[in-house]
């Protein structure tokens, strides 16, 4: 059976910018917003949970800070932009919502805030929270405060760490396009939609193109990057069409779109935090010994480690590849960069004579490492 909006508990929904700005008078596209807000209550009212993760912020302020001319911010200007926008994008799912009984509740996450356990733990707290009480949290990026190395960049990956974080039965991305093609659509007419995704291979990553012109951060690739997140925490994903009156109605009804089937191997809540990690902090390079020693669920072994790359602490989140530059796992590792440096290539039982203390024989323990199903 087909993942279902009727049946999911818990869905989170991300909304372009293009969705809710009209470019031409850089305000809220208010009659959408009001059918989307209906939507909501349509499943609120049948049980379901539902988070919305919206963009348009710094589309809503660009036209009143003069900022229009610029086809590229600068990082100062849209964090300004950020500022005035993220007020008026509360204010107009505020309106809307309200319009139907609901409460909207704004929270504004950073990378950090999902790459750091504990700041995790809290926002996923806090998300539960509001959702028990019967809000509709409302998230979007903190450009406010964030620097480029710490940013999502886009939120269709944030809309699926939240997804990951709250543990939501579905996510939806509605777009531009009414799912995934073999090739652009706009660009082949002879491309053709795929209504059903079983497994994120390197074949389906390949049909993700460029991001789009305009104001949009994402594209396809982002998209596909996002479910491949989603689905490996075991949340179902679709890609649908949101330029329609009541989008989400109309997917219940029969609409076109694409749906990425959930990973059924379950993982731990933790694992699933390590597995979403986008902004590992260094790298390991493992020679084909270790890489066959991890697909069979052995921990990683100092011995198997070839290279050491970046500036890491003992805990923080790294990759594993092989010699060829295949992504194999993530992991937290038992040492930071340095010492790595020094053990990478020596057996378990020389690690405490070159270090001068006794630590873990695992560089990365097998609890604290997973396998993921391609190359990133």
């Amino acid at each position: 059976m087909l993942p279902s909006l009727a049946t999911a508990r818990r869905i989170v929904v991300k909304i372009g910018s293009a969705l809710v700005v009209d470019n031409a008078t850089a305000t809220p596209r208010s009659a959408w917003l009001a059918g989307v807000a209906q939507d909501v209550a349509a499943l609120r009212a049948r049980g379901a949970e539902v988070i919305l993760v919206s963009s348009g912020a710094i589309a809503l302020a660009r036209h009143a800070l003069g900022l229009t001319r610029k086809k590229t911010l600068r990082l100062e200007e849209k964090q300004a932009a950020a500022a005035v926008g993220q007020i008026r994008l509360a204010g107009a799912w505020a309106d809307a919502l309200s319009a139907v009984q609901l409460s909207a509740a704004q929270l504004l996450l950073t990378l950090e805030d999902s790459e750091d356990r504990r700041r995790y733990l809290n926002a996923r707290a806090t998300l539960n929270t509001l959702l028990a009480l019967g809000c509709i949290p409302v998230i979007n990026e903190n450009d406010t405060v964030a620097t480029a190395e710490i940013r999502f960049g886009d939120n269709d990956r944030l809309a699926a760490r939240v997804a990951e974080m709250v543990e939501a039965d579905a996510l939806v991305l509605l777009s531009d396009i009414d799912g995934l093609y073999t090739a652009d659509p706009r660009r082949d007419p002879a491309a053709a939609h795929i209504p059903v995704v079983a497994q994120i291979t390197e074949e389906i990553m390949a049909m993700g193109g460029e991001p789009p012109p305009g104001y949009s951060s994402g594209g396809m690739r982002t998209k596909l990057i996002a479910a491949r997140i989603a689905t490996g925490a075991g949340c179902a994903m679709a890609i649908a069409l949101g330029a329609q009156d009541r989008p989400l109605a109309a997917m219940q009804q029969g609409a076109p779109c694409t749906w990425f089937l959930p990973e059924r191997e379950g993982r731990s809540a933790r694992k699933r935090w390590i597995a979403g990690s986008l902004a590992p902090l260094g790298t390991l390079v493992v020679d084909a010994g270790a890489a066959r020693a991890l697909a069979r669920g052995s921990s990683l072994l100092p011995a198997g480690v070839r290279a050491v790359e970046g500036s890491f602490e003992r805990g923080d989140p790294v990759r594993v590849i092989d010699e060829a530059g295949r992504q194999l796992a993530r992991g937290l590792s038992a040492y930071d960069s340095d010492a790595a440096r020094l053990i990478a290539g020596h057996r378990s039982e020389e690690l405490e004579t070159i270090l001068g203390w006794r630590g873990r024989d695992e560089i990365i323990h097998r609890d604290d490492l997973v396998l993921l199903t391609l190359a990133g």
